[in-house]
């Protein structure tokens, strides 16, 4: 099938997976996640009228903005962990950064963005599993970093994500789920702007959807196996 019959298709089980959790469409944002993908697949994506899009690597997608210079109205999101290194690049190759897990790189971006001039809007990485490879806070931590977020006056803490443990029984990630809504419904009284909720992918995001997802982040089912080597 086409990205835009598959992205079509997708659509269609998003929908079905929010009127069996008896929310709206609205609700739910689908991100086409192109990291590891040429730079046609984003320039065919758009043109079948999709414009929510994640990479993974900062130095990747620099490569490949050269060439996305006429998507105006497309918005780029980082999704994977961010060298602090990199954090002045990243605030001006993209529009939000979902993978904040430090008030370090937070306050980097933070004084990146303010030199721009932009208000980048961050979601922050919590760690619920207990694989060596994942990244993201510890959730106990949570408060105190949204906390010390609060002053900075060029980031937007908006929402959290995460990454459960892959699973072909998509069943298994509905407790890591579950746990990021509660932190964040446990962080709305005093943080009131963090609605967002990232999670889900192309083996679990009806499993997310269903927890409360706002945004499911979809790769594979879109452009199939990844097809270019990754960049630094």
């Amino acid at each position: 099938m086409t990205i835009a019959g598959n992205l079509a298709q997708l659509q269609q089980q998003i929908h079905e997976a929010c009127r069996r959790a008896n929310r709206s469409d609205s609700e739910v944002a689908l991100m086409a996640v192109t990291k590891v993908h040429p730079v046609e697949v984003i320039l065919e994506a758009y043109a079948a009228g999709h414009r929510l899009f994640g990479e993974n690597r900062v130095q990747e997608f620099q490569e490949k903005s050269q060439h996305l210079t006429a998507l105006n109205d497309a918005k780029f999101h980082l999704i994977g962990p961010l060298q602090s290194n990199k954090t002045a690049r990243a605030a001006e190759l993209f529009h939000a950064i979902d993978a904040v897990d430090s008030l370090k790189i937070a306050q980097r971006l933070d004084a990146a963005a303010k030199a721009l001039g932009k208000k980048l809007p961050v979601l922050v990485e919590v760690k619920l599993s207990h694989e060596e490879s994942k990244h993201g806070l510890d959730p106990a931590e949570l408060p105190d970093l949204l906390a010390a977020l609060e002053p900075l006056e060029s980031i937007q803490a908006v929402g959290l994500m995460t990454v459960p443990p892959w699973s072909e029984d998509a069943e298994l990630a509905r407790p890591y789920f579950r746990d990021l809504r509660k932190l964040r419904d446990q962080s709305l009284a005093n943080f009131p702007k963090l609605t967002q909720l990232s999670m889900g992918m192309s083996n679990d995001f009806r499993i997310a959807i269903e927890e409360g997802s706002t945004c499911v982040r979809i790769g594979t089912s879109i452009f199939g196996k990844r097809i270019m080597a990754s960049a630094g």
